[in-house]
């Protein structure tokens, strides 16, 4: 689910609305979501904050967003000069959108990797999306 064209390195963005506003283009682009899951998004993020640890923040839309949903996708912004997540740095924005459950599959995937530091870490210093694609693919995803 995690394809090279989907991530994106070494990007910056000056406030989380930004980070995850690129990540959701990202699904848009894919032709995973329709443009108003990105509004789904940022409307999550006021709710309560997508910040994981390990540098990581996986934006999601809300269950009325869920109704933008095409199909299931993941995109992930690399962001190495960080973002602050309400007083958390998130180094790796993971975009993701789930059609019907398939979601949760991916989340435990994600979550599964970036329990453990030295994951996070490769992630958040990959020079290549094959580099990403690689860690994840070891996790099955």
């Amino acid at each position: 689910m995690l394809k090279k064209e989907n991530i994106v390195l070494n990007q910056s963005a000056e406030t989380k609305e930004d980070v995850i506003r690129q990540a959701g283009q990202i699904l848009v682009d894919q032709g995973a979501v329709e443009p108003a899951y990105i509004d789904s998004m940022l409307a999550r993020e006021e709710v309560v904050s997508t910040f994981m640890g390990n540098g990581l923040a996986i934006p999601h839309g809300t269950d009325e967003g869920k109704t933008s949903v095409i199909e299931s996708g993941l995109s992930l912004v690399q962001v190495p000069a960080g973002v602050d997540f309400d007083g958390n740095e998130a180094k790796v924005v993971l975009g993701i959108a789930g059609k019907e459950n398939e979601h949760l599959e991916m989340l435990q995937k994600i979550a599964v990797i970036f329990s453990e530091e030295e994951n996070a870490d490769k992630v958040i210093n990959a020079t290549s999306a094959e580099e990403i694609i690689s860690l994840f693919e070891n996790e099955d995803m």
